[in-house]
């Protein structure tokens, strides 16, 4: 006997403590519950007031013991009003949480308290504002770690993708690659669901028109025709994955990607049009710029780095993923100009026919020669790994003496699963340590 009532205070002091997190600042239901607790109040008083005028006006009859026994008038007026009172707020309380748990099934997963549920929408509501600029599979997979810590993400990718399906929709279209944006998008899915997948499947076999086409791509080239929008496309699909956050390109005009390379064996330079043809020439890349010169930037990519928290180039393609988007002068300036942290995050490991025999301090000279000196705040780099990179590619590492000209940040970020990728979650910790590092917990905002 003395067991179960041991047991029964246990699950009792719990279920107060699950309780009384719904009085956690920051959840945004206090309010909601002192207005609920004030209108039962007021139905309550009703209720006391057709008590008392039955009790005054109706003749004696056989059923006014019983009420007054119901009532619990032998006993004092004070305990009755503690009795009532938390037979009242317990129920008030057990009808509210059933009525959230019905209504809130669908978003909820198995297991998960509401509570626990309801407090991670709203700190993730209330993170920092963040910005990461770049494309490719480096991007997708830190835009995972991030969408953990919050909702306030924004992608700006390029749109000088000129190979595989990208290209081909690109010319037989006339629409903006769609590539880096559609995994972008999957990688901010709030859920891996079907529909995720369906939008990342890649049609298969030969000798039909949709070989090599992803099916993200055709939809969203598809929107484009019916909103009439490349950008309007770009957000109809985000609200079909359930996107916490916004991917958008750079610039909407048609820009092609053009490069200077260093022949081997030979003091002359050639130049490659194209950003898929750039890995694929022997020779070092020395300068890249786009055709047209100078686009205009998309202003909500102007607009997301100008009111930034954060601002984290890569990790992705040096020449094909990164610079891209910051050869467009207006988010150059945009993210020079922003009060935002601005870093760098090294590859891991090289690129064949980009970045071959580059280090950390390589990296940032390129990026230098492009936008200019103090362009970013920190540089981030793993620490040498034991593992073997991947085939045709060396680790990235830093030189001795690199961290006296830059404010360089050594962690081991790479995936041990995954040689040359970084590990999301362990990546977008880091960035959200080094942010509060700088500026302390951010204020609580409401949006």
């Amino acid at each position: 006997m003395g067991e179960r009532i041991v047991v029964w205070m246990r699950k009792a002091y719990a279920w107060t403590l699950r309780m009384l997190r719904w009085l956690t600042p920051g959840l945004g239901v206090k309010r909601w519950i002192l207005l609920i607790l004030f209108g039962a109040f007021l139905i309550g008083v009703g209720g006391a007031i057709l008590v008392l005028d039955v009790y005054r006006q109706a003749p004696d009859t056989w059923w006014l013991p019983a009420l007054s026994w119901l009532s619990l008038r032998f006993l004092d007026r004070t305990l009755r009003a503690i009795i009532f009172g938390g037979l009242g707020l317990g129920t008030l309380i057990y009808g509210v949480l059933g009525m959230n748990r019905s209504l809130l099934s669908p978003f909820l997963r198995p297991g998960r308290p509401v509570v626990d549920t309801l407090a991670d929408h709203r700190k993730r509501g209330r993170g920092p504002r963040i910005v990461v600029i770049g494309g490719g599979h480096g991007m997708a997979t830190l835009l995972r770690g991030l969408k953990e810590h919050t909702y306030n993400l924004t992608a700006i990718v390029t749109v000088a993708d000129d190979g595989g399906s990208s290209g081909r929709l690109r010319s037989d279209l006339g629409v903006l690659p769609p590539g880096d944006i559609r995994n972008c998008l999957a990688a901010l899915s709030n859920d891996e669901t079907l529909i995720t997948q369906l939008f990342q499947y890649r049609f298969s076999g030969s000798g039909n028109g949709l070989e090599g086409h992803s099916f993200g791509n055709l939809f969203i080239s598809a929107l484009s025709e019916i909103t009439g929008s490349f950008e309007e496309a770009v957000a109809e699909s985000g609200r079909v994955l359930s996107v916490h956050g916004q991917v958008l390109p750079a610039t909407l005009h048609d820009v092609r990607l053009v490069a200077d390379l260093a022949v081997p064996m030979a003091d002359t330079q050639v130049r490659v049009r194209g950003e898929s043809q750039i890995p694929g020439m022997p020779g070092a890349v020395r300068h890249v710029w786009l055709e047209p010169n100078a686009p205009p930037a998309y202003p909500d990519a102007v607009n997301a780095l100008l009111n930034a928290d954060l601002i984290v180039l890569g990790p992705g393609s040096l020449y094909t993923s990164i610079l891209p988007n910051l050869l467009v002068p207006d988010l150059a300036a945009a993210v020079r100009n922003s009060p935002a942290l601005k870093i760098f995050i090294c590859n891991l490991a090289t690129q064949p026919g980009e970045t071959d025999g580059y280090r950390c301090g390589d990296h940032i000279r390129a990026l230098e020669a492009h936008v200019g000196p103090n362009f970013f705040d920190i540089v981030l780099s793993n620490q040498l790994q034991e593992s073997s990179p991947p085939e045709g590619s060396k680790w990235v590492t830093a030189e001795e003496g690199l961290e006296e000209k830059y404010a360089l940040y050594r962690a081991s970020v790479a995936d041990p699963d995954r040689p040359g990728h970084h590990e999301s979650a362990k990546l977008a910790q880091l960035l959200i340590d080094l942010l509060q590092e700088r500026t302390g917990p951010l204020t609580a905002r409401e949006n």
